[in-house]
């Protein structure tokens, strides 16, 4: 069922970077990877995900955009069915439908009322009784959400409109049972009156909350969150945003749905930009018209990652300001997302984009040193470090001040924290409350730092051989860890070849001279991330040259 829709999303893609309806055959060779697609086999394959999603249109022997839903249907014509749910969450995934109330609305009247509890085959968390008032009697004996879904179906017929407030929500669950009774999502047009009241409101009201809307135009029923209530609620607010509506020049479904869509976002037009973008691991840069990289990313997949800058959802500022500077997108395809992040941390390093939050420079960071009989904080290299933070190395240092040589040797095991603690307790119970606080915030910064300094530490001890795909067909990345950095990386051939990359890959790793380094730190940080959970591409070995053998065919008999 996900393949059909994710199909359609990929296929929806493919004609907006065409710019128009594509020719069946071209249609079915990008989906399927098909060599060669005759017409009537590649109509037949494409059947059911053209006509099982209203965005998708047949336009003769090419597949296009279908016409926005309600482009000839006039609001006074229009049938809406205004809906509301009570759920046992939030979550279709993890949650149930527990009501369905529902008014439909003929010639911008009321027409007719649905109701029917639900049973959600769970009991009713006690959040959603205090909240509804519905306790586990009330849905003894109701259908379960399938049956229920298809009765409210019935009641809102086949050429429906349908509403709620906060659509998504609803419109998500009402989906998930339909896609398990038909394998289709829901082809109505939908209003959403959060949206439309957003959009016509403007001002006027500080809420868009459906009680305060109720209050705003006064209703005549009164939203408790109950189903049928709140329904009867939307629906009074529905007509007179309508009215509101057509004021603007509104005339039909189309130009309601239209209204009620959350706002493009500028940079939405800037999406061809990125068409084309392969789903395969990557690097992309953000350039302006001048060619300056404005920012730089990775992503697992290419296509949807880059897709989704340009979608309705707004980025962080840096991001969003880039978005509106930029003026081409250049990616460069690899193996896998782990070569992906270590690219990714150079080309930052290099070009320093203004964009990315993580501004990456050599020599970043600083260092806990003991100079004299005092733990100070410095930018030179050593054992101690690097700490991302100089705030938080300075609070360190001050909660060392006094520390024997012995609790600094012993630092990365806790060191003086036991005796601070004691010390912290003491003042508490002294009342010295401004000292235990001075006293509690350098306890949290030096307990931050002894644990990074100890995860830094076994990382620096990692002495491995990382094994994933590469962006040549057959071949092999592999990065080889030693001495506190990355070594090394190779692209090993398949075949005997690899054998002679992977002693010279194991030569540089025996020869390596230990780093402190905080770039090297940096990039030993970003591995431990892979490492913690590695991604099913990845392999890990250590480094000996039976052992990386043995994993690489281990990894191609997977293949």
């Amino acid at each position: 069922m996900q393949l059909a829709f994710d199909a359609a999303d990929r296929l929806v893609e493919l004609v907006e970077e065409r710019r128009g309806p594509v020719p069946v055959e071209d249609a079915a060779r990008a989906l399927f990877a098909l060599a060669h697609a005759p017409a009537a086999l590649a109509r037949s394959l494409l059947e059911d995900v053209v006509t099982g999603d209203a965005r998708l249109a047949w336009r003769g022997h090419c597949v296009g955009l279908a016409t926005p839903p309600g482009s000839d249907l006039p609001l006074e014509a229009a049938r809406f069915v205004v809906v509301d749910l009570e759920t046992t969450g939030l979550r279709p995934a993890r949650a149930a439908i527990c009501e369905i109330g529902a008014v439909r609305v003929e010639a911008l009247l009321p027409a007719g009322t649905f109701q029917t509890f639900v049973d959600p085959g769970v009991p009713l968390p006690r959040v959603v009784t205090g909240l509804t008032g519905l306790v586990d009697r009330d849905l003894a004996g109701a259908p379960r959400p399938g049956p229920a879904v298809s009765r409210f179906l019935r009641f809102a017929g086949e050429r429906a409109v349908l509403v709620a407030h906060n659509a998504r929500f609803d419109v998500a669950f009402l989906d998930r049972e339909v896609e398990l009774l038909t394998g289709r999502r829901l082809a109505a047009p939908v209003v959403d009156t959060v949206g439309l009241a957003r959009r016509l409101l403007g001002g006027r009201v500080a809420r868009v909350g459906l009680a305060s809307l109720a209050h705003f135009f006064g209703t005549s029923v009164r939203p408790c969150h109950r189903a049928l209530p709140d329904a009867q609620a939307t629906a009074e607010i529905l007509v007179a945003l309508i009215g509101l509506a057509q004021e603007r020049g509104a005339l039909t479904v189309a130009d309601l749905v239209e209204l009620a869509a959350p706002r493009r976002r500028r940079v939405y037009e800037k999406r061809s930009l990125v068409f084309g973008a392969p789903c395969r691991p990557g690097v992309y840069v953000f350039r302006d018209a001048h060619g300056q990289a404005l920012y730089v990313g990775r992503a697992r997949d290419l296509r949807a990652r880059l897709r989704s800058y340009f979608r309705s959802e707004r980025q962080r500022p840096a991001v969003e300001a880039a978005l509106a500077a930029v003026d081409r997108v250049e990616w460069r395809v690899l193996g896998s997302e782990v070569e992906a992040a270590l690219e990714e941390l150079r080309l930052i390093r290099e070009l320093r984009p203004p964009a990315n939050a993580r501004g990456r420079r050599a020599g970043a960071g600083v260092y806990l040193r003991l100079r004299g009989d005092r733990v100070v904080v410095s930018s030179q290299p050593g054992p101690l470090g690097p700490v991302g933070s100089r705030r938080r190395a300075e609070r360190a240092a001050r909660a060392l001040e006094g520390a024997s040589e012995d609790e600094l040797a012993g630092l990365l095991g806790g060191g003086p924290l036991p005796r601070l603690r004691r010390r912290l307790r003491d003042l508490s119970e002294s009342l010295r409350y401004e000292d235990a606080a001075r006293l509690r915030d350098r306890i949290r910064a030096l307990e931050r730092v002894v644990g990074e300094l100890a995860a830094l530490e076994r990382l620096r001890a990692t002495r491995a051989c990382l094994l994933a795909p590469a962006s040549e067909p057959g071949f092999t990345w592999a990065a080889f860890v030693s001495a506190g950095r990355v070594v090394e990386t190779r692209t090993l051939p398949p075949g005997a070849g690899a054998a002679l990359e992977l002693r010279a890959g194991l030569a540089a790793a025996r020869a390596a001279e230990p780093s402190l380094a905080p770039e090297d730190a940096e990039v030993l940080l970003l591995l431990g991330t892979f490492l913690r959970r590695p991604p099913p591409e990845l392999a890990v070995a250590p480094l000996e040259e039976e052992a990386i053998l043995a994993a690489l065919r281990a990894r191609r008999l997977a293949a």
